[in-house]
């Protein structure tokens, strides 16, 4: 994989795409129908070497991106404790990390030097994105790139839990042959209750109706719904009708145990549930108490409240008091929290982040940030020297910009932008005219100021 840092192209707001693939998409486009000057590479003002610490197994192709462009990279399959990233941390710029790896205020703390976290998934829950907002650090994930994984795994599981194929299976590899029909059926004709109709709940939408099953969703949003799917205006409505249930929301307190006991007794006798969401989204121990009591016909899920840290690690009541249970049950199909792992998804994942950090870094781009204002500048031709990339963090509040302006006065600004998010603020400027024995003044008046967050000059 090669991250095209070298062919950045980028829009002066982002306010003219919908998402962070538009965005890329539109300034490809413009690469290809018009003749761009290839960009300067910017360095650090201070020409200290990046290192990045890459954790859980993220793809090789992204950790060899990184070294090629010059950064250090320390690589791991494995996930680091609390304890183990306040001791480690402080020596990092960037950290890349997947679903496990927490990354709390107390790590933040420790974070001396870092300046950007990558989420290689969807969620972005385990970080701490208010913390990390306040100390300068914008948080990148990638929300869209497995969602088809997601889908198929859906699919997957509808047809496994209709036809009892886990119990057949797991019967046959014991030596028990039990070919029988009761209790198995085809998805045709049946309903499919999607509950979030975002990037992955629309896919899916698509994919079941091909299979002939009648869709109905539930968003806290009117949605333009995809072929014959329809949106119901409760969730209770939508349990009542279908039988499958699947979920596909973020964590968010108001998103936590919203599946249980009472929702579980609003769905239908013999209906499934499918959660390939997050874990806390649904009240296991409720859905053990369904399932044992025959209300539910079965269940698939591949999130769970607490998971291993490692592969080959154990998952069982010590991590969460109900597991032994949750195993032991007929027809639930339990999966370690692979919905997005495919070659495919890893692969555009690690593709897409890999180029959020590597433009920040190189270029101060925020755009795509989930924590951040999106705050983006067109390249610096490569041809045209003397001109320094200035990437202000800083605290939202008055005054500010009449400081750094009066900084930079004595100097031409090329162009300039500025956006805030909650209590941070992002200003890049590129200025001219200005010789290196200034800067190190310069930067000093700029981050000085009592505003200031988080102050890097590119050169």
């Amino acid at each position: 994989m090669s991250i095209p840092i070298t062919k950045v192209v980028a829009s002066v707001s982002p306010q003219g795409a919908n998402n962070i693939h538009d965005r890329f998409r539109i300034a490809r486009r413009r690469e290809s129908l018009t003749d761009i000057r290839q960009p300067r590479i910017l360095h650090p003002l201070e020409n200290e070497g990046l290192r990045l610490l890459v954790l859980e197994n993220i793809s090789l192709d992204a950790v060899a991106a990184f070294r090629a462009q010059g950064y250090y990279v320390d690589h791991s399959t494995k996930a680091m404790s609390e304890d183990e990233l306040v001791e480690k941390i402080g020596s990092y710029q960037a950290i890349g990390i997947r679903s496990k790896t927490k990354i709390t205020a107390r790590v933040l703390k420790a974070a001396s030097k870092l300046l950007v976290i990558g989420c290689f998934c969807i969620g972005t829950n385990q970080v701490d994105l208010t913390a990390a907002a306040r100390a300068g650090i914008p948080v990148f994930n990638s929300p869209f790139s497995n969602s088809r994984s997601v889908a198929e795994l859906v699919m997957a599981e509808l047809i496994a839990l209709s036809r009892q194929l886990f119990e057949r299976s797991y019967e046959l590899r014991t030596g028990i042959w039990n070919k029988q029909s009761k209790g198995c059926w085809e998805i045709r004709g049946k309903t499919l209750g999607i509950v979030g109709y975002g990037h992955i709940g629309s896919q899916l939408s698509v994919l079941a109706e091909a299979f002939g099953l009648r869709v109905l969703f539930y968003d806290v949003v009117n949605i333009m719904p995809l072929g014959s799917a329809r949106q119901v205006e409760t969730l209770a409505s939508l349990l009542a009708q279908s039988d499958f249930v699947t979920l596909h929301v973020p964590e968010l307190p108001e998103t936590i145990n919203m599946i249980s006991k009472e929702q579980l007794c609003q769905m239908k006798k013999g209906a499934y549930l499918i959660n390939n969401a997050r874990g806390r989204v649904v009240d296991i121990p409720a859905l053990i108490e369904a399932l044992q009591s025959k209300h539910l016909a079965g269940a698939a899920i591949d999130v769970f409240p607490a998971e291993p840290g490692a592969n080959g690690a154990p998952f069982d009541d010590q991590l969460n008091s109900w597991a032994s249970i949750l195993r032991a049950l007929p027809n639930v199909i339990l999966t370690p929290h692979i919905g997005g792992s495919t070659e495919e998804a890893q692969k555009m994942i690690g593709e897409e982040v890999a180029q959020a950090l590597s433009r920040y870094l190189g270029y101060g781009s925020t755009m795509g940030a989930v924590n951040f204002p999106e705050v983006d500048l067109r390249a610096i031709p490569a041809e045209q020297g003397g001109q320094i990339r200035v990437c202000h963090i800083h605290k939202n509040q008055p005054g500010v910009l009449k400081q750094v302006n009066e900084a930079l006065s004595p100097y031409n600004v090329e162009k300039q932008y500025t956006d805030s998010k909650g209590e941070v603020a992002y200003l890049m400027a590129d200025i001219a005219d200005v010789s290196f024995k200034e800067l190190p003044q310069l930067k000093e008046r700029i981050s000085s100021t009592d505003s200031n967050i988080i102050t890097r000059f590119l050169a």
